[in-house]
């Protein structure tokens, strides 16, 4: 199984449960805070390979649901700059194993990567329920507190 190195937001309902697959499938899953990463314009860059710029980011960021940040009408690197400064800006999660670095919980995707498929029996029925739900989104972005980062439920 992998070690799966999993950039995350803090108290994010669909990141955690998108760990709660990984897990299940015998991955050890090793998370860090997404916001409070230093991360440099390189190192972010390559977790998004060959995706169009639209695909990088948090559609569920406030400065893009509010019409302020038009994805797709962004250069690369000025996407990356504004990602610097505004972290809550960068889809999630960013995964990486080994050399291999992703954005984003495409379910399909993943378990042709490193395998979604639980390891245990009894997490079957979780495994399945969670593989069956959107977890590219967040559930209940109107409910969280984009100021500090975290979710309020």
């Amino acid at each position: 199984m992998a070690r799966v190195i999993f950039y995350e937001k803090p108290g994010c309902r669909n990141n955690t449960k998108q760990k709660t697959l990984l897990t299940a499938a015998g991955h050890e899953v090793v998370s860090f805070n997404l916001l409070t990463e230093p991360w440099t314009v390189e190192r972010l860059r390559s977790f998004f390979g060959n995706r169009p710029v639209g695909e990088w980011f948090n559609k569920a960021a406030p400065r893009v649901k509010s019409g302020e940040v038009i994805p797709e009408k962004i250069d690369n690197q000025t996407a990356l700059v504004m990602m610097l400064k505004d972290p809550l800006l960068i889809r999630r999660p960013l995964m990486e194993v080994g050399e291999r670095r992703e954005v984003g919980f495409e379910v399909e995707k993943i378990d042709a990567w490193i395998g979604l498929k639980p390891t245990d029996e009894s997490l079957k029925e979780i495994s399945n329920n969670l593989k069956s739900q959107d977890l590219q989104g967040c559930p209940n972005n109107h409910q969280h507190s984009h100021e500090k980062g975290t979710c309020k439920h």
